[in-house]
C-alpha cells in the first residue's frame, strides 16, 4: 500500500463547519489485533451484550406510540433505568452504551433517507449474533499505548474489557486527534481495532487558488468498462486482474456447499471463503489507494462522475465489473487523499457524458457495445470513455464557475481525429505503487 494513511473501506470522511468555515476533517486509521484468548473471550462477551442493546433500543423504539417515538436523547436518558432492570447492560462503559444507541438512531436515519429518494424499504431488524460485530467507544473509555510494545506493535485499552495488541502499521499522526476507536470481529474470525481522528484544517497543505486551474493541471476522470480510467489528459488505466482470486473463491464456495450447515467443518469452510473475499477487498484497495495518490499528487483539480452505484448494479450485466470497481470508494479515498495534498476533488453529473461530443455538445446515441464516439456533426472520433473523461473535464470547470479553457485534451487530438492514449498495466500500478515509471 502507498505510504500515506490509508482510510477505512466504507468509511467516508467528514468535515465539520462553523459559521460556513471547513475547521477540521475527519478519516479513519485501521489495524489488525492480537487480543489474548481471555481477552477475546471477553471482547466477545461485550459484543453480545451490545447486541442485546442494540435490539433492546430497537423493541423499545418499535414499541412506543407512532406519535411519541424516543429520541437519541430520550432513549440514552432511559440507560440508568436499563442498567438497574437489567444488570447485563451495567457491564458496558456508558460511552460505549451510548454509541450503541447512536448506531441504532443512525441506521434508522439511514432507512428514512433511502425512503425518501424512493427506495422500497422495510424496518430494521433483530441482530443475530453473526451479524453484530463491532463496538465503539467515543471520547472516553480507551487508552492507547504506543510505547508498550515492540517498534510494530502497540497497545489499546478498552473500559471493562482490557489491554490488545496492534499491528502498529503507521503512527496517529501528532497533529491528529482520536475522537473514537472501534473493535470489530470480521467474518474471518480476525480482529480490528480503528481509530477516528480529527485533524484540524490549519496543518493540512492549502488548495491551489480556483482562478489558476487550467487543462494542463486538471483532468477528467471515465471511471470505465473495458477500461478501469480514463484520464482526459491521454492516460488509460487497465484492469487488476482477479481471475485467479475468484477461481480459487468458487472452489471454496463449492467446497462449502457440501458441509453440514451448523457444523465444525462448515464455520472453518466458511471463514477460508471469508478470507478470500477480504483478499480481493484488499487488493482491489490497495490499487485504488495507488492510482488515487498519483491523481491528487499529479494534479491541482481532479473531476469525476458522481455516480449511482447502486443503481447501476441493479442493471443486467457487468455487475461483477462494477462491484470489483467499487466506483463509490474509489471516490471517497479521492476525496478523502484531496485534503492531504491540497487538491480540489469535485464530483460533476454523470448524464450524457458518454452521449455528449467533447467538442461541439451534439448528442449521439450510443449502445454499451459500442466503444468509439464518432460525431455526425463536426467528425471528432475518439474512444468512447476518452470522450466522456473530456465532457467531465469540461463539467467541473463549469461546476468551478470557470470558463472552458482555451487549450483542452479535445483540441490536442491528432490530424487524424483521434486521441492517441498511453496505457498503462494494472501490473505496473501494483509493482511501481504509482503510475509513475
Amino acid at each position: 500500500m502507498v505510504g500515506d494513511a490509508a482510510v477505512t473501506p466504507g468509511y467516508k470522511p467528514l468535515s465539520r463547519y462553523i459559521d460556513n468555515r471547513e475547521i477540521a476533517m475527519e478519516y479513519s486509521h485501521r489495524y489488525q489485533a492480537y487480543p489474548t484468548d481471555e481477552v477475546a473471550e471477553r471482547l466477545e462477551h461485550h459484543l453480545d451484550v451490545h447486541r442485546q442493546l442494540y435490539n433492546h433500543v430497537r423493541w423499545d423504539y418499535e414499541n412506543s406510540p407512532a406519535d411519541d417515538k424516543p429520541s437519541e436523547y430520550d432513549q440514552n436518558n432511559n440507560l440508568p433505568e436499563w442498567k438497574q432492570r437489567w444488570p447485563i447492560f451495567a457491564e458496558l462503559h456508558s460511552k460505549a452504551a451510548q454509541a450503541t444507541v447512536a448506531r441504532f438512531h443512525h441506521n434508522l436515519s439511514n432507512l428514512r433517507k433511502k425512503k425518501e429518494k424512493g427506495y422500497n424499504v422495510g424496518r430494521l431488524t433483530r441482530q443475530a449474533p453473526s451479524e453484530y460485530r463491532s463496538v465503539t467507544y467515543n471520547q472516553s473509555g480507551f487508552d492507547l499505548d504506543e510505547k508498550r510494545g515492540h517498534d510494530t506493535d502497540a497497545y489499546v485499552r478498552f473500559s471493562k474489557i482490557g489491554w490488545v495488541k496492534i499491528r502498529y502499521s503507521r503512527p496517529i499522526p501528532d497533529h491528529a486527534t482520536i475522537n473514537e476507536v472501534t473493535m470489530k470481529k470480521e467474518t474471518t474470525g480476525e480482529w480490528f481495532v480503528s481509530f477516528g481522528l480529527e485533524t484540524d484544517d490549519a496543518v493540512l497543505p492549502e488548495k491551489p487558488d480556483v482562478d489558476s486551474l487550467d487543462a494542463s493541471n486538471s483532468v477528467g476522470i471515465d471511471l470505465g468498462i473495458q477500461k478501469y480510467i480514463h484520464t482526459s489528459d491521454g492516460t488509460t488505466v487497465d484492469w487488476l486482474d482477479l481471475e485467479d482470486e475468484y477461481e480459487r473463491l468458487r472452489r471454496e464456495q463449492r467446497n462449502l456447499s457440501r458441509k453440514a450447515h451448523g457444523s465444525n467443518n462448515y464455520e472453518r469452510q466458511r471463514q477460508k471463503v471469508a478470507k478470500v473475499k477480504r483478499h480481493i477487498r484488499r487488493k482491489v484497495l490497495d490499487y485504488q489507494h495507488k492510482i488515487t495518490t498519483w491523481l491528487v499528487r499529479e494534479y491541482d483539480a481532479v473531476f469525476v462522475e458522481d455516480l449511482n452505484v447502486q443503481s447501476m448494479l441493479q442493471g443486467d450485466g457487468n455487475a461483477r465489473n462494477k462491484q470489483d470497481a467499487a466506483w463509490r470508494q474509489f471516490i471517497t479515498l479521492l476525496e478523502y487523499k484531496a485534503d492531504l495534498y491540497g487538491c480540489h476533488v469535485v464530483q460533476v453529473e454523470p448524464k450524457g457524458t458518454t452521449k455528449e461530443c467533447a467538442r461541439c455538445g451534439v448528442e449521439t446515441a450510443k449502445p454499451i457495445w459500442v466503444r468509439d464516439h464518432s460525431c455526425p456533426s463536426c467528425g471528432f472520433e475518439t474512444d468512447r470513455d476518452a470522450n466522456a473523461a473530456m465532457n467531465v473535464l469540461k463539467r467541473g470547470f463549469a461546476a468551478l464557475g470557470l470558463g472552458w479553457p482555451e487549450e483542452t485534451p479535445v483540441e490536442t487530438v491528432t490530424a487524424t481525429g483521434t486521441t492517441q492514449f498511453e496505457s498503462v498495466s494494472a501490473s505496473h500500478v501494483v509493482e511501481t505503487g504509482s503510475l509513475s515509471s
